[in-house]
């Protein structure tokens, strides 16, 4: 679990041992270069959590691990910094642009969206293998909309929240990021981690 000052930790931590991983909590670069996996949490503003990253060395660290094929989960606003670009309240701050489109405000109305939603999985999801019709736990007022640009083995899944739709979970390679919280997301959030831990032997 990445270390950057930012993101729900301890309930995430939480979830992923309840889910049968070992969880290390750090940011120590080697440490997380060689984990198993790597999970990138984030809660709060866009631009906050890049500074946050940057302070510990996270772009590269994410880079490298994904240049190695070694496994990320991206959570929250550690699904949108993969994106290339944030745009909160005018202000513009670029993302680690590992994935294509711009994370800004939904256009739906009440915000944030809150709470419990379904997502419109992606064929084939290896992530949502078991839950792909169950509901997910949401926190956010900003999202990434549909765009061109995806890479070809990209696997996208969709959310809706009144009539705006946006993407809920990507699937490219070896990462893995969900705008919902799947460790507030009970049974098929612990679920969604274990088909994730799964994938680490691979």
């Amino acid at each position: 679990m990445l270390d950057y000052g930012s993101g729900n930790l301890h309930s995430a931590t939480r979830a992923l041992a309840a889910a049968g991983a070992e969880v290390v909590l750090t940011n120590d670069h080697q440490t997380c270069l060689v984990a198993d996996g790597l999970v990138v949490p984030g809660v709060g503003a866009f631009a906050a959590c890049m500074d946050g990253l940057i302070g510990v060395g996270g772009p590269e660290l994410i880079q490298q691990r994904l240049a190695l094929g070694r496994p990320i989960l991206g959570i929250c606003v550690g699904h949108q910094v993969m994106f290339e670009l944030g745009v909160e309240h005018g202000n513009r701050a670029a993302g680690l642009g590992v994935l294509p489109g711009a994370v800004e405000q939904l256009l739906a109305k009440p915000l944030p969206h809150m709470g419990w939603n379904t997502v419109q999985a992606a064929a084939g999801s290896k992530m949502f293998a078991g839950v792909e019709h169950e509901r997910f736990y949401f926190v956010h007022s900003y999202g990434v909309h549909a765009g061109p640009g995806w890479p070809a083995d990209a696997q996208v899944s969709f959310a809706e929240h009144s009539g705006d739709r946006f993407v809920a979970a990507v699937e490219h390679g070896r990462l893995w990021t969900t705008q919902f919280h799947p460790e507030k997301s009970g049974v098929a959030g612990a679920r969604l981690l274990r088909n994730w831990l799964q994938t680490l032997g691979d």
